[in-house]
């Protein structure tokens, strides 16, 4: 997979979260062929296992929502390796309804999934950041957090609130030598598979590359952002896209 980017991570400590499936996957897999130690978290378990069977990726079973999962999930890569280099903030999911119908279980869920996980996971990681002067966090949002999207009031809010998140994070840090950037990718998901067919030919029709994505697609401009060559870049939402976002 992209192998002529020559991407070297070697010995650093990567959590991807939400990597049983789609993108998560894709960039665990694209860390762990780049040398890095990949700490895989999902709480799938039965998919995490199946994707990662046979992979040199250390799966972890935990609820990004949930303040004690994610405290164990970062005390065990640290006793593992002693470090964490970068954190990919990628778990969601989606509850979609018009508002008036909304649940408030189904707004909490996915705002604490989505923008809980987030902080939870970062605030969790910087403490080991500011000990070593270095971390990459990368953050994953949307289109429909900058745009909105009908039927999806929780999950536009929640990932208009990475951005805001990943801002604040990227002033807040700038001088641990730590940097926060976000992507605002458009892939070919099992969230997208989920689209109705004809909802989902006009978002292709407004694609000027008129298509989606492939999950191994988003994970170069990840790579970037998390290398050490991208130091000075911070408080960044990169869409990748295929210009839909023009």
């Amino acid at each position: 997979m992209h192998k002529n980017l020559e991407f070297d991570f070697a010995n650093q400590s990567v959590i991807v979260t939400g990597a049983a499936r789609g993108i998560g996957l894709a960039l665990a897999k694209f860390f762990a062929e780049s040398g890095a130690n990949v700490f895989a978290i999902d709480s799938d378990s039965a998919e995490l296992n199946h994707s990662l069977s046979g992979s040199t990726i250390t799966g972890m079973v935990a609820d990004v929502a949930k303040v004690e999962d994610v405290e164990r999930v970062v005390n065990e890569v640290i006793a593992t390796t002693g470090q964490i280099d970068i954190l990919i903030n990628n778990a969601g999911i989606v509850r979609d309804q018009v508002i008036w119908k909304m649940s408030d279980e189904d707004w909490a869920k996915v705002m604490e999934v989505h923008l809980g996980g987030t902080f939870k996971f970062t605030r969790a990681c910087i403490p080991h950041f500011r000990k070593r002067a270095f971390g990459r966090v990368i953050n994953l949002t949307s289109y429909s957090g900058i745009h909105g999207n009908v039927g999806q009031a929780n999950y536009s809010a929640a990932k208009a609130g990475i951005i805001g998140f990943s801002m604040t994070a990227a002033k807040e840090l700038a001088n641990f030598g730590v940097t926060v950037n976000a992507i605002s990718p458009n892939a070919e998901t099992r969230m997208v598979g989920g689209i109705p067919e004809s909802r989902r030919n006009e978002i292709i029709a407004a694609i000027p590359m008129r298509r989606f994505a492939e999950s191994s697609e988003i994970c170069p401009a990840v790579g970037f952002l998390a290398s050490k060559e991208a130091g000075y870049i911070t408080g960044t939402i990169l869409a990748v896209d295929g210009g839909l976002s023009i």
